[in-house]
């Protein structure tokens, strides 16, 4: 989910037992870490984006790195979410920070999420890095709480509002093999699909 929402910034919640890191305030991993591996973001089009992902049952070193290099796709790319499929990698798994690096507490991974419960809602804005160029309007419930595993497979619940509720469930509709487009009016995405079947035959997609 790229950072050009024009909801106002949510709150940062407190987590119970959520996997955090810091990150520069230029949005990049910082500069004495390890060098991270950035991913090439798939495009609407590819076919794992629209297939449900794997439960996570191995929480290992390899995990963590992964999510370190999710981190550092996502700074890259100026989002605030990027989930695995996005990546090429079908397991259920994303990260979030709606800060988009600037503040340290922002920086969540979610590991087999699930929205436990929802109220309200809320119709702004959206795009997906994975269809970079479009952009929508969707309604999202106005606050969520996820109940997910951290990297170390450590569960734990977070509640979001507004931004963070809604990057939390952009992301795990992407879990589910689900696009924003999905959530828009037939008209606008069909519009939308029409235009990329363009840029697809102009090699620019």
């Amino acid at each position: 989910m790229p950072d050009k929402s024009t909801t106002s910034e949510a709150p940062i919640p407190k987590l119970k037992g959520a996997n955090t890191a810091a990150a520069d305030s230029n949005a990049a991993p910082p500069p004495s870490g390890p060098a991270r591996k950035i991913y090439t973001i798939l495009k609407y089009g590819d076919p794992i984006l629209e297939k449900p992902s794997n439960a996570i049952s191995k929480f290992d070193a390899e995990l963590a790195e992964l999510t370190e290099d999710m981190f550092a796709t996502m700074y890259a790319a100026q989002g605030i979410g990027l989930a695995a499929p996005q990546i090429g990698k079908s397991i259920r798994l994303t990260v979030v920070d709606v800060t988009s690096g600037k503040n340290p507490e922002a920086k969540i991974v979610l590991v087999n999420p699930e929205i436990i419960h929802f109220e309200g809602e809320k119709r702004e804005e959206e795009g997906c890095l994975s269809i970079p160029g479009f952009r929508g309007y969707v309604v999202r419930p106005q606050f969520v709480t996820i109940r997910a595993q951290d990297a170390k497979g450590e569960s734990f619940e977070i509640r979001g509002e507004d931004l963070l509720a809604r990057a939390f469930c952009h992301e795990i509709d992407h879990l589910n093999g689900i696009l924003f487009l999905q959530h828009l009016s037939m008209l606008k995405r069909d519009m939308i699909r029409r235009k990329i079947k363009k840029l697809r035959k102009q090699g620019e997609w």
